[in-house]
């Protein structure tokens, strides 16, 4: 059973059942992930970018934090989905 990269309409996980990795819905979904772990790459370095600026405003931070935030529960959705554990 592999966790998808997406919820269901109703914020559900959504799990795929096939030993095909190159199936369609698999492959869509490690270009998801792979999407997913780019865009964390880009966040991070806007976070660090923001956080390093000590002239930063408060919407500033409060985006780059929203932001890195949405970013690491994707990251921790493909950790789960690719056998990962975490707390």
């Amino acid at each position: 059973m592999r966790l998808l990269p997406w919820a269901g309409a109703d914020g559900k996980p959504c799990y795929l059942s096939t030993d095909n990795p190159d199936s369609l819905l698999s492959r869509l979904a490690d270009d998801v992930e792979a999407a997913q772990l780019a865009s964390a790459e880009q966040v991070l370095a806007g976070a660090r970018a923001v956080l390093g600026d000590h002239r930063a405003g408060e919407s500033a931070v409060r985006f780059a934090l929203t932001r890195a935030v949405e970013s690491l529960g994707d990251v921790l959705r493909v950790a789960v989905s690719r056998g990962g554990e975490y707390l």
